[in-house]
Order: C-alpha cells, then sequence, then structure tokens
C-alpha cells in the first residue's frame, strides 16, 4: 500500500465521525511490515472523553495490540495536524513518521503553535510530512464546521 492509500483509510474514518456528529478527524496507525494496526477517529463526544482524540485512540489500540507501550519504526497518518496532547503522546510512543493532512494554523503543534517536535525539550521527535491529501482532508473539516454554522441553535 501506498501513502496515498493509507492515508484514504485515515479520511474515511474522519468521515465516519462526522456521520456520528464528531469532528471529523481520522487517524490510522501502520506498522514496520505495512500491516494496519489502528484505525480510530475522534471520539471525544461519544465516550465523554476530551483525549479521545483520533491519534490517542490509535496509540492506545496499537500498543495494545503489540503489548508495548513504544510504536518503534511504527507510522501515524492522521488528516488534521495533531494537537499538542497527540503531538507528546507521538512523542511519547516513539513513532517513526507522522502523515498529516490539512494543517491547523489555531490548535496544531506540529508545524503551528507549539511546534513541539522542534523543541530541545522534545525527547524524541518523529520524521513529519505534512500536506498528504491536504485539500481532501481540509474539506471534511471546512464542510461540517459550515453545516454546523448554519443548524438552528
Amino acid at each position: 500500500m501506498s501513502d496515498t492509500d493509507y492515508m484514504q483509510m485515515a479520511i474515511e474514518q474522519a468521515q465516519a465521525a462526522a456521520q456520528q456528529g464528531e469532528v471529523p478527524v481520522g487517524a490510522v496507525l501502520v506498522g514496520p511490515n505495512g500491516e494496519v494496526l489502528a484505525r480510530a477517529q475522534n471520539q471525544m463526544r461519544r465516550q465523554n472523553d476530551p483525549t479521545a482524540h483520533a491519534e490517542i485512540v490509535a496509540i492506545r489500540e496499537a500498543c495494545a495490540k503489540l503489548g508495548n507501550s513504544r510504536l518503534i519504526d511504527c507510522d501515524l497518518y492522521v488528516t488534521l495536524e495533531p494537537c499538542p496532547m497527540c503531538a507528546g503522546a507521538i512523542a511519547h510512543a516513539r513513532l517513526r513518521r507522522l502523515y498529516y493532512g490539512a494543517g491547523d494554523s489555531k490548535g496544531g503543534a506540529v508545524d503551528n503553535g507549539v511546534a513541539l517536535f522542534a523543541q530541545s525539550t522534545c525527547h524524541h521527535a518523529p520524521e513529519v510530512i505534512g500536506g498528504l491529501r491536504e485539500g481532501a482532508c481540509a474539506d471534511l473539516l471546512t464542510d461540517f464546521f459550515a453545516l454546523r454554522r448554519n443548524e438552528p441553535s
């Protein structure tokens, strides 16, 4: 499978999240041999859990599957640039690579905001590839919030 195939899986997870009324963010975590270890979507509203971001859910599932808190040589594909919490979890999990679709100038913490991986205090920084299927990922969010703004209060 290619990087765009994995990101397409993440986009499908984001679409499913939107159908559930969640902010449409999806993630796919891939092991060293290309096997999909986890597919996840935002679940904060459904779980009543502010930490149930797609990235965190995927990391938890992959760690449980591998029986290890370290995901060395694993890659994460996510439709939106991770926030500070998720960037911290990515660093702690020791992920090899992070691929993200749309940048997040308000809440992102990778190439925007605190730029966590660029900080000298960050103990592990994955390779970062931003902008993968950026248009499709950004459109999901734009469309979701446009519908929300038009809903009656």
